[in-house]
């Protein structure tokens, strides 16, 4: 395979405010980049950025309802990038929207390789809270254009078993996602200590789980407080503030959403971090506060086992009793010790979280697909 080798990427947004695939993404075209891939990255302008990155191309909307993300303009686009023959393989991020499919029809025209990232569209809750019109897009146009994919590619072993739950059997490359290390935790003088929950206000990510076992711990704990920092979704947000007020919450704040440097700063004031989640592939926001040097308490959710053998938080059963349990014992312990177990979670990001890594590990997987020869450890075809 030639050496200047090239993949397209297909996602259907990025933003500014740069999380989930937003971030995991870019920083994967960038890390690709700096290690001599050529990359370019299509979207939709859904959320137009002042300075989007060089590689990203953006494409206007069409008709038709927006949440399917319907553009002429990009299946345009696909269908010359590859004619050219500029690209080696197609990686697509997501499902569920236009964009989605139009890589995989693209692929299969030109008989090219496509790798697909679900980035947690599989996972059985992501199903069974679906909409009627997911019902409608998965048997018609998801499900037959996934038949084009190579290679999937799953960001834990959670993710890997979803595929495999829901039939397909081409290999899988299980790569987790990667994330910056920023600079060293300063020293945190705030007299009230604070548990921090970070993400989409969303049913899914167990918020109303949380303020019920507050509820319950937070007596114990005059000491404590609890920031809930988050965009809303779909109004949720003003649905837990209700619950908080019904509960009669003492020491809760909802803080919105935060970005850059605050974001850092939310983390690195906590002194523990929790994800009561009903279903992620990754938990990005896992891996932030673990770099910045925040333990954590993750409900099993999401894919971090690791939490435990690691020594940096707890890895907990879904519901309200384990997670009343682990927050006893948590919000019993130290600064210190707190301290002890986010290095512990820090080093762990730096050992096997990192972009470098991340990017290597995905380079070997395309020329795996590309090549053939030895398989790559992570790669499971069973």
């Amino acid at each position: 395979m030639k050496s200047d080798y090239s993949s397209l990427h297909v996602v259907p947004e990025i933003s500014t405010q740069a999380s989930g695939p937003s971030y995991s993404v870019v920083r994967l075209c960038e890390s690709l980049l700096s290690q001599g891939h050529k990359v370019t990255l299509d979207v939709l302008d859904w959320a137009p950025i002042a300075s989007p990155p060089s590689f990203v191309k953006t494409f206007p909307l069409g008709f038709g309802p927006r949440r399917l993300g319907r553009s002429p303009s990009m299946l345009h686009s696909l269908n010359s990038e590859v004619n050219t023959g500029t690209f080696d393989l197609i990686h697509n991020h997501g499902l569920w929207v236009m964009p989605n499919v139009y890589s995989c029809w693209v692929s299969r025209r030109f008989d090219m390789p496509l790798v697909v990232s679900p980035r947690g569209t599989l996972s059985e809750w992501a199903f069974l809270s679906g909409s009627i019109v997911k019902k409608v897009f998965w048997p018609l146009l998801q499900r037959p254009a996934l038949k084009a994919t190579t290679c999937f590619h799953a960001t834990a072993i959670s993710e890997y078993e979803d595929i495999r739950r829901m039939g397909f059997q081409q290999p899988v490359a299980i790569i987790p996602n990667g994330v910056d290390i920023p600079r060293l935790k300063y020293e945190n003088t705030n007299q009230m200590r604070t548990l921090l929950f970070l993400g989409r206000i969303h049913p899914v990510k167990g918020v109303d789980t949380l303020l019920e076992a507050w509820r319950v711990v937070s007596p114990r704990f005059p000491k404590w407080q609890l920031r809930i920092v988050g965009p809303d979704n779909h109004g949720y947000l003003a649905r837990m503030r209700v619950l908080a007020a019904e509960l009669k919450l003492a020491r809760v704040e909802f803080s919105g959403p935060l970005y850059g440097e605050a974001k850092l700063k939310a983390y690195q004031d906590a002194e523990l971090f929790v994800l009561p989640t009903h279903s992620e592939n990754f938990g990005m926001t896992v891996a932030e506060a673990l770099a910045a040097g925040t333990p954590a308490i993750v409900s099993k959710g999401a894919p971090w086992e690791g939490l435990v053998c690691e020594g940096a938080g707890w890895w907990i059963d879904i519901g309200l009793d384990p997670l009343v349990a682990s927050l006893e014992v948590a919000l019993s312990i130290s600064r210190e010790e707190l301290l002890l177990m986010g290095e512990k979670g820090r080093v762990w990001m730096q050992r096997d979280f990192s972009w470098t890594e991340i990017a290597h590990k995905t380079r070997e997987t395309y020329r795996w697909i590309l090549n053939g020869g030895k398989k790559p450890d992570w790669v499971r075809l069973g």
